[in-house]
């Protein structure tokens, strides 16, 4: 078995990338924005859209490569609720819709402490519980026509083969129905009334099923193809680090979201108001992690540019820094609000650097947060942002390596089967510049620290 289809689907971008198991490389990748339907009866994800796009994708692929299996990586906070012929009983809701805000107070008189799920309480839909509180409330019908709840991975997954499951990291990922510490639903899976509907939970690298006739005749695949039951796409992301790394070291997933997450690292409490959480590795073990929309505030701050060794030089002497958060309600500053200081920048090119330097900076309060040790690993398109990869290591004061995946996800989505051979070498970052300027840029990291402090 050597290509694997994987399925990726994202908060910004649904992708279908093929995997040489082999040689741990991505050969092929094709993707097509994750847009939201602002329609009835919510905002909600264009699932049927994503499922021929994804068609004609493994189609292409096969017909150009060979695809042995598939297996499918999502974004956490989201599930599937399906009615007893397969349909959806109700779209799959956009986690950032505020409808569950409506009914916070009822969902907090529900949901279990922190201590029993590791789960953070969460604006909108970001706690899965608080989802599925809120659309059986607001739709007294919904909960008749729902048979099967799934986690998102295994939405794609029920596509494919036609059988029904959950997965240990998605229902892991701050969803309060999960207990990481004892491997079994929390409390709040009988709070809810849907013990009977939730599917069980398997071990993500557990072979799911076989493609089904009809997608068998619409991509040109054998009916044997196998389909892993999946994994959450920060989880994806750790794995490879874990099966070939030893501990301590820590993963920084980037993407929409940053998630940072420690391995071996230090014990330290987790402080839930900061957004730190438990997440569960593709190993059903816990995993002390923090986060923030690190992706999603890049995109809103940029602007097109291209600095140069020049521009940081103004920047270091400028003291040049954003301040958190672009995002309000998450992260490890959730009620601070963003401000330039001294001032905005003069160009774009010096917004860059000093925007590369905020999410590196944010970045390593993570780190911290969650007692992370030994060298942090970069993956996805932060590892290519040579501003945010000095500051991460200066920062940090520890070593910074990037990894060369295209989506920071396929490689460990793909190792789902298995393979024979190293991980792709990490490439150093980072931490091998100049010496002076990773002082200078340490004493920009300290005074940002202590900004943020004085709030």
């Amino acid at each position: 078995m050597r290509h694997i289809a994987v399925i990726d689907i994202g908060k910004t971008n649904a992708k279908l990338a093929l995997v040489d198991l082999a040689l741990r490389a991505e050969i092929a990748v094709t993707t097509r924005p994750n847009r939201v339907v602002a329609a009835p009866p919510y905002p909600h994800f264009d699932t049927e859209g994503h499922w021929q796009f994804l068609l004609a994708a493994l189609r292409d692929f096969h017909a150009q490569h060979g695809v042995d299996a598939i297996s499918v990586t999502t974004h956490g906070a989201a599930a599937a609720l399906l009615a007893a012929d397969g349909s959806l009983a109700a779209p799959v809701l956009d986690y950032e819709h505020t409808g569950p805000d409506d009914l916070a107070a009822e969902y907090d008189a529900l949901r279990p402490p922190f201590a029993e799920t590791g789960s953070p309480r969460l604006p909108m839909g970001l706690n899965l519980g608080a989802q599925l509180h809120w659309q059986f409330a607001t739709d007294p019908a919904l909960r008749g026509r729902t048979a099967h709840i799934v986690t998102y991975p295994q939405y794609w997954g029920f596509r494919l083969t036609g059988q029904v499951a959950s997965d240990v990291t998605s229902i892991g990922c701050h969803t309060d129905l999960w207990n990481p510490h004892e491997g079994r639903f929390s409390a709040l899976v009988d709070r809810l009334g849907i013990a009977g509907k939730l599917a069980r939970t398997r071990a993500s690298g557990e072979v799911l099923g076989t493609v089904l006739p009809a997608v068998a005749a619409a991509t040109g695949l054998p009916l044997g193809t196998p389909v892993a039951t999946g994994i959450h796409d920060s989880n994806a992301s750790l794995l490879p680090h874990l099966v070939d790394r030893p501990a301590p070291f820590a993963v920084v997933s980037t993407g929409t979201w940053v998630i940072s997450m420690a391995v071996g690292g230090a014990k330290v409490p987790l402080d839930p108001a900061r957004d730190t959480l438990v997440n569960v590795n593709a190993f059903g073990q816990p995993v002390p992690s923090a986060r923030f929309m690190g992706g999603r505030e890049y995109e809103m701050l940029r602007q097109p540019a291209a600095p140069d060794d020049g521009d940081l030089a103004v920047v270091l002497e400028q003291g040049l820094m954003l301040l958190p958060a672009t995002q309000q309600g998450s992260g490890p500053f959730p009620q601070a609000r963003a401000r330039w200081h001294p001032g905005e920048p003069e160009s774009p090119a010096l917004r860059e650097v000093a925007l590369g330097h905020y999410l590196a900076l944010m970045t390593a309060e993570c780190l911290a947060m969650i007692g992370a040790e030994g060298p942090t690993l970069v993956e996805g398109p932060f590892g290519q942002n040579r501003w945010f990869t000095a500051m991460l290591a200066a920062a940090t004061g520890r070593a910074v390596a990037t990894s060369a995946s295209q989506t920071g996800t396929a490689i460990g989505a793909a190792l789902l089967f298995g393979a024979s051979g190293r991980v792709d070498a990490a490439a150093p970052a980072g931490g091998t510049g100049d010496p002076v300027r990773q002082a200078a840029l340490a004493r920009l990291a300290d005074r940002w620290r202590r900004a943020c402090a004085a709030g």
